[in-house]
């Protein structure tokens, strides 16, 4: 499974991606603009920001980018458009509605790598693969919020995708824990994007110190017994 940093922020990607265990990034108007309220730059300037940042690790890279002008499918294909020329790394991410969908037709046809986001459904997750998705990211966390359980439909996608040998990748978002990294690991599903505060959580095993603890003690002990 390829993991995703589910951020904004450039100073914790820096903080992580030196760890070799992160595969790019994803982002969304909300984690933009909590992570800029108080600085000038443009979306663009973000970006590219970004990339310059992945680029000093690693160069095999995305980038989730999301469109903000969806009134209309043309207005979802400029900007789809205008977000992938800035680099080849950018996944243009696309909300998971009609007029998305049409629009990721033709942006796929042309080459561009989309991520259709906010997909609480399988029909919906179905219809973004028939329509050409590089992925699509189901939000495990908010559906349930809803009351129903978000890796029961990750289970649901991925047999679905299998069973009609959809190319499409599966990205499970809103992932809150790391037993909801855990049970999408089972399931295998392509990709999970995670925030910091999740992925900092993967290291730790209370056994883990326990035994660490232990060798460095028996190690001192060791040591000391041959002074």
């Amino acid at each position: 499974m390829e993991l995703y940093l589910d951020t904004g922020n450039i100073e914790e990607i820096k903080s992580v991606i030196h760890t070799g265990q992160i595969s790019g990034i994803t982002t969304n108007p909300t984690l933009i603009l909590k992570s800029h309220t108080s600085d000038l730059k443009t979306f663009k300037d973000i970006l590219l920001e970004i990339i310059s940042v992945m680029k000093e690790e690693r160069d095999d890279f995305t980038l989730s980018a999301e469109v903000t002008h969806i009134n209309s499918v043309e207005e979802i294909i400029s900007q789809g458009r205008e977000l992938a020329s800035i680099d080849s790394h950018i996944i243009v991410k696309v909300p998971l509605t009609k007029e998305g969908l049409e629009a990721v037709k033709t942006l796929s046809y042309e080459g561009i790598r989309c991520n259709v986001t906010l997909c609480f459904s399988l029909t919906q997750a179905v219809l973004a693969a028939k329509a050409g998705a590089w992925c699509v990211s189901p939000f495990v966390g908010r559906i349930e919020d809803e009351g129903y359980s978000g890796i029961n439909l990750l289970q649901q996608i991925k047999q679905t995708y299998d069973n009609y040998n959809f190319k499409t990748k599966i990205l499970a978002a809103s992932l809150r824990s790391v037993e909801h990294v855990h049970q999408a690991m089972l399931l295998g599903v392509d990709m999970a994007t995670i925030p910091k505060s999740v992925f900092d959580k993967l290291y730790y095993n209370p056994l883990t110190d326990i035994g660490v603890k232990q060798f460095s003690k028996d190690w001192e002990e060791f040591e000391n017994a041959r002074k």
